[in-house]
Order: C-alpha cells, then structure tokens, then sequence
C-alpha cells in the first residue's frame, strides 16, 4: 500500500482544535507517513509537533501558511523552513500586530450590526494567533451564527459585511518571506483566489517569476477540473505541486487529516517531488 502525507493542517497555535502534538500524533493513528503543520502566521507549534513526529515516528514537515493582501483570498504556504530564522521571527511579529489590528477591526463592525463580540473574547479563546474563526465560534456560541462556516458566508468572507482586508504581507513579500527563512513557497487553495483561468495562469505566472516554487495540486475541496487545471498551470510554468486536507481537528469537523472530506489521497512521492 502507498504510503499517503497530509501537508496542509492546522493546530491550537492558529485555528485548529488540536495541540501540535496531538495533531501529529493523530497523523500518526490515522496511518500517514508524513504531515506538515502549517499554521497561519506563525511558528510557535512546530517546535513541539517535531518533538511528537520524532517521538511517535512520523515525519514532520515544517511550514506555516501566510495570509496576503488580496482582493479575494490568497495564502501561501511555506515549506522546509527554517522556524528560527531571525527574519521570520521579526515577521511573525510585525504579522501578530496587524492580525490584532485585524480582529479588532472586524469586531467593531459586528457591534456596529448588533453582534456583541469582543477583542478580549477572541483572546481568550486563542491559542495564541487571532484568526477569524475563532471570532466565527464565539458568534456561533452567543447565536448569531448557525455555525461558524454560516458566520463566515454571512458576515466574515471576503465581500461580506464584517471582512477586513487588512494584512501585514504582499504575496510577493510572502513569497520572498518563505525564501528567506530557507523554505519553498506554494500558493494554497487556488480555488478560493476566485480568479478566472486566464486572471490565474497571469497570476501564477507572476509569482512563478518572482520565486514561487509550486502550487497545491491535491485539496479537500479541488473538484477532477481543477485538480487538472492547477496541474496544468504547475506544468506549464515548471512548478512542483504540494497537497493537503486543511485539516482544522473538530472546528472543521468534516475535513479528515489525510483524507479530506474522504476521497482524498496524497501519496508520498509528491513529498519526493518537492525536494527535488
């Protein structure tokens, strides 16, 4: 049987339910050879999900996924990194500050429509990074929201009343941030850049340019089309290609690490490919 990895999961030092060791240990169980744990701007769980993979024998890559100023929504995910490079660490800093600035903007305007949330209540509830889906579980919490993905597609996605666009990076800048901390920069999701073909392949194109090294081939949500459309891109501009479920533990309870919503398969020689 191939061995199968899971490159794109998320821990309790951004947006996911699980502590970093939990989530590799929880890789391990559901039989993956490989994870990657990739948490939104910043690095603070990976010292101890590498602690766990040495541990319990699995092998953990190091990445974190940067959220970029967009009209829609773009993140790049940094792989192979070094989570001690002193220019990271200066990043994550300055990225820590905007995201506050962020949270705090978007719980102003949930009060100015009625929706009693607070900067204080965000804080408490994060691990340490603000995200938008813990604003998203507080909502849900106090009735406001059905769920928090109801929350995100009425009020918090991009286009929706409460979204701020504010962030602290450029993709380009996210790009050249990934390098520089020793790492390979792929664009995530590329379904959720909301750009069409032609909008994309120029897109691509550009970040390809300026060092992007691949694109996310394999994702929970990637229908057969775009699975062939996004290889094609990676082809056609000589990227590698990365995969992963975007795996979030119980707060995106549908999302299976390794497997996604249950078809999907990563096999490990996409991991051999990208460090060729």
């Amino acid at each position: 049987m191939e061995k199968l990895i899971d490159l794109h999961t998320h821990s309790t030092a951004s947006d996911g339910s699980m502590k970093p060791a939990e989530l590799v240990r929880h890789a391990k169980a559901a039989g993956l050879s490989a994870v990657a744990v990739s948490d939104h701007d910043t690095t603070d769980g990976l010292a101890e999900a590498m602690r766990a993979g040495e541990d319990c024998g699995i092998e953990v890559i190091p990445a974190i996924e940067f959220s970029a100023a967009s009209d829609t929504e773009t993140h790049i995910l940094g792989y192979f990194i070094d989570p001690d490079a002193k220019v990271l660490k200066e990043a994550v800093g300055y990225i820590r500050k905007v995201r506050c600035e962020r949270i705090a903007e978007t719980c102003d305007m949930l009060r100015e429509h009625g929706m009693d949330v607070t900067l204080d209540e965000v804080k408490a509830l994060s691990g340490g990074i603000l995200c938008r889906a813990h604003i998203a579980r507080i909502m849900t919490d106090k009735g406001y929201s059905k769920s928090p993905s109801d929350a995100f597609r009425e009020w918090l996605n991009v286009g929706r009343p409460c979204y701020s666009d504010a962030q602290a990076l450029t993709d380009t800048e996210a790009v050249q941030l990934v390098r520089d901390a020793g790492g390979e920069a792929y664009l995530a999701h590329l379904h959720l850049t909301k750009k069409p073909p032609d909008v994309l392949d120029a897109f691509v194109a550009r970040l390809a340019s300026e060092g992007l090294s691949g694109i996310e081939g394999y994702y929970t949500d990637y229908t057969p089309d775009m699975e062939r459309e996004y290889r094609g891109l990676a082809a056609k501009y000589g990227l590698k290609i990365s995969g992963g479920t975007d795996f979030h533990g119980t707060f995106k309870p549908h999302i299976a690490i390794g497997r996604g919503l249950g078809n999907l398969r990563i096999p490990c020689r996409v991991l051999e490919q990208m460090r060729n």
